[in-house]
């Protein structure tokens, strides 16, 4: 019996290898959880009409999700618990988090929904654990590919269900309630699919056709906002093959990165209403602004502690922070619509900062790998610019059961661990001499 290391063609023969029983488990584990997550099934489950994403149905639901998460953590529980050791603000956001129940506004709601994201954070730390980048990155295609197959087949087989009719009529809305729900989910499988079309050749026929299907629902939405990540993800991409062309393309591709960021800023800062106006929404970015103005004054004296996580949008009080936001803004929302203010709401400016400091860590690990020449870079810097754009109008940060935030969970640790290297970690014993 004698030892030795892997050599570069030991590994390319362990990725190759007929997977076993219990990776084809870990993979339809894997893909179950996305779907979960990925709330495609509420419209369907619960009605089109219906805007409720609370009960005990819904949260019967999930409980494969947290199923098939801790699944997935069995096959790799050594490196799970590496991966937390290697995203300690992760840790210190969820100690936060439970700490806020001394000081919530609805106890109980704050202790279910800290249960419910801990599940859900789990489970972005098993994929990272559990799976290399090209194997994580078709678990999260192959969701992606289901969830745009079905939502052809109920707007085609049950139009009243796939379309919108009231509001945006004849606009494609899939499984999902909103038509921007569609864009946006469509936006962010079209770079998980061509992710998985260049990291796994083999298959790059079939995950080319499924990011090409990514496109055309997200044409069929209507959604011009998910139009511009589409074509921000299309650039990232871009950015990375520029890079792998060699030092000068990735010094030139370096370049028109940061021109490009300060061509954006510049829009943003003084050309504001030409942009929304181009893409059909107002300066309220459809009274979204009317909402964080009544964050920001019903955060006057909570500035640093919040009201507790997930203590706010349910809380009917008539002078509960609820109440004021609707006053201010002229209707009840169910979230903050902004991910920074949804931190600050459930958590103060303790968990803004402490996530800001990951969310940065995350880029500079993504700026990393992109120009290292890593693999991961493929998958990573078109879903965090996707995401980056996305927490700007949309509660997807530290969120309970919500695909995307499982999604960032799972790229930011699969970054932080990085991949074995087998030639200088592993050995293994050999009975051939």
């Amino acid at each position: 019996m004698t030892a030795r290391l892997w050599s570069v063609a030991d590994v390319r023969a362990q990725a190759e290898a007929r997977p076993t029983a219990l990776d084809v488990m870990a993979f339809v584990s894997g893909v179950l959880m996305i779907l979960i997550y990925s709330q495609g099934w509420l419209g369907p489950v619960m009605g089109y009409g219906s805007s409720t994403t609370e009960g005990p149905l819904i949260r019967l639901i999930y409980f494969p999700a947290y199923a098939a998460g801790l699944f997935l953590v069995a096959g790799a529980v050594p490196r799970t618990l590496l991966g937390y050791l290697k995203s300690p603000l992760l840790i210190l956001l969820l100690m936060l988090v439970a700490a806020s129940w001394f000081w919530s506004v609805e106890p109980a709601a704050t202790v279910r929904r800290l249960v419910a994201l801990s599940f859900t954070c789990l489970g972005g730390v098993a994929l990272a654990a559990r799976f290399r980048w090209p194997t994580m990155t078709e678990v999260v295609a192959t969701a992606f590919a289901i969830l745009a197959a079905l939502s052809i087949l109920i707007a085609l087989i049950k139009p009243d269900w796939g379309l919108m009719s009231s509001t945006f009529p004849g606009a494609w809305r899939g499984l999902w309630l909103e038509k921007n729900n569609l864009g946006g989910n469509m936006a962010v499988g079209f770079g998980f699919c061509l992710a998985a079309a260049v990291l796994v050749p083999r298959r790059r026929k079939l995950w080319s056709g499924f990011a090409g299907l990514c496109v055309l629902l997200l044409a069929l939405s209507t959604s011009k906002t998910s139009l511009v990540v589409l074509i921000l993800m299309v650039g990232c991409v871009g950015f990375v093959w520029l890079v792998r062309k060699g030092p000068a393309a990735g010094v030139a591709s370096a370049w028109i990165g940061v021109v490009g960021v300060m061509l954006i800023a510049c829009i943003w800062l003084f050309a504001a209403d030409a942009v929304f106006g181009l893409l059909g929404k107002d300066a309220s970015l459809t009274g979204r602004t009317e909402i964080w103005d009544g964050i920001n004054r019903v955060m006057v004296g909570h500035e640093w502690a919040g009201y507790g996580y997930g203590a706010i949008w349910d809380d009917t009080d008539t002078f509960a922070p609820l109440a004021w936001i609707t006053h201010y803004a002229g209707f009840r929302a169910s979230h903050a619509h902004n991910g920074w203010m949804e931190i600050w709401l459930n958590i103060g400016l303790v968990g803004v900062i402490l996530f800001g400091f990951w969310f940065i860590e995350t880029w500079c690990r993504t700026m990393w790998i992109t120009f290292a020449g890593g693999e991961g870079a493929w998958v990573a810097l078109p879903f965090m610019a996707a995401y980056t754009m996305g927490m700007l109008t949309e509660s997807i940060t530290l969120t309970w059961n919500d695909m995307r935030w499982v999604l960032f969970v799972a790229i930011a640790t699969k970054l932080a661990l990085g991949e074995i290297q087998p030639e200088r970690w592993v050995r293994f014993s050999s009975a051939r001499p």
